[in-house]
């Protein structure tokens, strides 16, 4: 057995005897005396090995990078010059008495101290690229978080509960993984996107406060923080509105961020309104450290005759807002130009903008190329609602309100990063009073903001169904530097209310009874009023670690095209196995 970590020795050892496990991090010959920097999950302690011992000496001699070794030997103080400030175990280094080698090992494909491996090769030798100890200190403060986690909810007399993993596709707005069921051929279990709707059937159940850090698979496109599989907490409770709800979770999170990491949030947490996030920010996600705002100038621009302000100040669904940028006329006008082409993704068609070079000329002072398009009056306006002053630059967007907000809000995002303009390490913020339903263009039908169980603030069914489009919802969702970190809502408590929604969403009687009769038949039978919410366990821990992907912070992750590079899932499938499913592959028509 061994006695210590090697990242655990310091000047206390001193003249102790140790007897030590781990990995060759790096060998050095100095002169007929070997160093062997010796790794394992706590760090590295430095170990001495002189030609006095001739036996051990030699094995020493012929250990390579990533050979697993076990040694045994004194701790002493390093010799005076020698001390490394920078190492835990830097005081002192372990004179060697024996070593055996336990498991030689190839030449790693990369380098544990390279900083420029593709992810490709990294996911491939994900075992080599775990041993990195960053990559460990991500999933040992990952098991911290999820232990003050489950310690706050337990002591908050929550229950840890279990739910099915096998189960029934519900509607969670991404794709479900399918598992076809051999024992009832023809039909198909889904694996959860959450456990949704059998947490509320705990709340029926009496369970009153249930938790669960529990898997979750959306077969979505993948981006820096998404993955067809992640992990949440998931939390239900009754007889609490969402006031009390959201308070006792900003205690949680709050004594997470000063235990792991010393740091004081603000109490409590801000609240902001949907609304109020869109029109300042663009985005219900708002990082608050970022001190651009979106100014509305619709009202400026109805009357001009520049179409392209105009147009969208004097529609239903349009809107034209500025971008204040201090100092921001120092931009290129190439710096400009990639800016217009990133928010064209977005579905922009222009960034107009206005250089403010001398306030006190007037527009004389001014720079644009819509300038001739726009009254005195009107820019002069501009100028005092944007609070310009000398050396800032205004960026427009016009267009339909959800294209603007999108565009804007990205570009505040991209200009706060590439400006150096964050103010503060952390800001979080709740944001709350969602709307109840978003209207589906293409499908010409109500889509839920959230999920068809969320409560909404209105009660009376009647008054929803005149206008869903104004009914606002019991949903809250809490974001830390421009990420969700969690999501939840006072759930739906009646069957009679569940059943409009549902009908208002466009399912019918029939589908509903097919879809969700379990839960229709079960707010029958005495179901309490209830509420939760979940958080991102891989996002918070990305967050908290400074990563600027979730998949730094899961062990065996998946690429952006949803494959394991480690294992080569997915792969086929054995051919009786189909027959036994009573599956018959479609032919590909492309190419091998």
């Amino acid at each position: 057995m061994r006695s210590d970590y090697c990242g655990k020795l310091n000047s206390s050892y001193i003249d102790q005897e140790v007897k030590l496990y781990g990995w060759v991090h790096r060998r050095r010959d100095h002169g007929g005396v070997i160093f062997i920097d010796l790794r394992d999950r706590e760090g590295i302690a430095q170990v001495v090995f002189d030609p006095d011992r001739p036996a051990s000496f030699t094995v020493a001699d012929s250990v390579r990078n990533e050979f697993v070794i076990q040694i045994t030997g004194k701790v002493r103080r390093r010799p005076e010059g020698t001390i490394n400030s920078d190492m835990a175990t830097g005081e002192v280094e372990i004179l060697g008495y024996n070593i055996e080698i336990l498991n030689k090992a190839k030449t790693p494909p990369f380098q544990l101290d390279d900083t420029n491996v593709h992810d490709d090769v990294k996911l491939k030798y994900r075992y080599v690229d775990l041993r990195r100890p960053e990559m460990q200190n991500n999933l040992r403060l990952r098991s911290q978080v999820v232990k003050e986690m489950r310690k706050y909810l337990d002591e908050k007399g929550f229950l840890d509960i279990e739910t099915p993993m096998l189960t029934k596709a519900t509607p969670e707005g991404a794709r479900d993984y399918l598992v076809p069921s051999r024992t009832h051929p023809g039909t198909f279990f889904a694996l959860p996107q959450s456990p949704q709707l059998f947490k509320q059937l705990l709340m029926m159940s009496g369970m009153d406060r249930y938790y669960q850090i529990v898997r979750c698979f959306r077969d979505e496109d993948l981006r820096a923080d998404r993955q067809p599989e992640f992990t949440q907490l998931d939390i239900e409770t009754s007889f609490m509105d969402e006031n009390e709800i959201t308070v006792i979770m900003e205690e949680m999170i709050y004594l997470l961020f000063k235990k792991i990491m010393n740091v004081d949030l603000p109490q409590p947490f801000p609240r902001m309104t949907y609304t109020e996030a869109m029109e300042r920010f663009g985005s219900d996600r708002p990082d608050l450290r970022n001190p651009l705002e979106l100014i509305d100038v619709s009202d400026l621009m109805k009357t001009v005759e520049f179409k392209v302000f105009s147009g969208p100040a004097n529609m239903e669904d349009g809107r034209v807002v500025t971008l204040n940028v201090p100092c921001g006329n120092t931009l290129s006008r190439k710096q400009i130009d990639d800016y217009t082409n990133y928010i064209a993704q977005f579905g922009a068609r222009g960034l107009a903008y206005i250089k403010v070079n001398d306030i006190e000329a007037g527009v004389e002072g001014l720079q644009s190329p819509i300038l001739k398009f726009l009254p005195k009056d009107v820019i002069t306006n501009i100028i005092e609602r944007t609070k310009a002053t000398d050396g800032d630059l205004i960026f427009f967007g016009a267009d339909k309100t959800k294209i603007v907000n999108d565009a804007l809000g990205a570009l505040r995002n991209k200009l706060g990063h590439d400006l150096d303009l964050l103010q503060g390490e952390w800001s979080p913020v709740w944001v709350i009073d969602f709307p109840m339903f978003n209207y589906n263009q293409d499908e010409k039908c109500w889509d839920s903001l959230h999920h068809p169980f969320t409560a909404p603030i209105v009660e009376d069914i009647d008054v929803i169904k005149e206008n869903p489009g104004k009914t606002l919802s019991r949903a809250y969702d809490l974001v830390m530097n421009g990420t969700e970190l969690g999501g939840g809502s006072i759930r739906i408590h009646r069957a009679e209310m569940q059943s409009a929604v549902l009908e208002l969403l466009g399912i019918g009687e029939e589908e509903a009874q097919e879809k969700f009769g379990f839960l229709l038949e079960a707010l029958d039978f005495g179901c309490p009023p209830h509420g939760g919410i979940a958080f991102g366990v891989d996002r918070t821990v990305m967050l908290m670690t400074g990563s600027d992907s979730i998949r730094d912070v899961i062990a065996f992750p998946k690429t952006q095209s949803a494959s394991c590079l480690l294992t080569t899932a997915p792969s086929k499938a054995n051919p009786r196995q189909l027959k036994e499913l009573g599956i018959k592959l479609a032919k590909s028509n492309k190419p091998e």
